[in-house]
C-alpha cells in the first residue's frame, strides 16, 4: 500500500497542485487532503484512483527493505504508463 508520503513526493516530482491530482484522479479534494494528511479513514477506492493516476503518469512507487520512496520516468507522449513491477512484487 502506498503510503501518504509517497503520495506527496509524487506530486512534487510531477509538479501538481492537489487540485490538479484530484482532478486527474477523479476523486474529491477533501478525500486527497485526507490521503495526504495520512488518515485512516479514507476509502481503498480513493487511494487506488490516486496511485493509477499517478502511474499512468510515470511515477513508479518504490519498497524495499531499505525504505519506501517514488521515481518518475520518462515515456512517450503517446503512451501511458504500464505498471511495472518493483522488487520482485507485483502490484495490484
Amino acid at each position: 500500500m502506498i503510503t501518504s508520503r509517497q503520495i506527496r513526493a509524487a506530486r512534487a516530482l510531477l509538479g501538481w497542485t492537489q487540485e490538479m491530482l484530484a482532478d486527474t484522479a477523479l476523486v474529491a479534494l477533501t478525500a486527497l487532503k485526507r490521503l495526504e494528511s495520512d488518515r485512516l479513514d479514507v476509502r481503498d477506492t480513493t487511494r487506488d484512483a490516486v496511485r493509477k493516476a499517478l502511474e499512468e503518469h510515470g511515477v513508479i512507487f518504490l519498497s524495499s527493505a531499505r525504505g519506501l520512496g517514488v521515481m518518475l520516468v520518462d515515456q512517450p507522449e503517446d503512451k501511458p504508463a504500464a505498471p511495472l513491477e518493483t522488487s520482485g512484487q507485483k502490484r495490484g
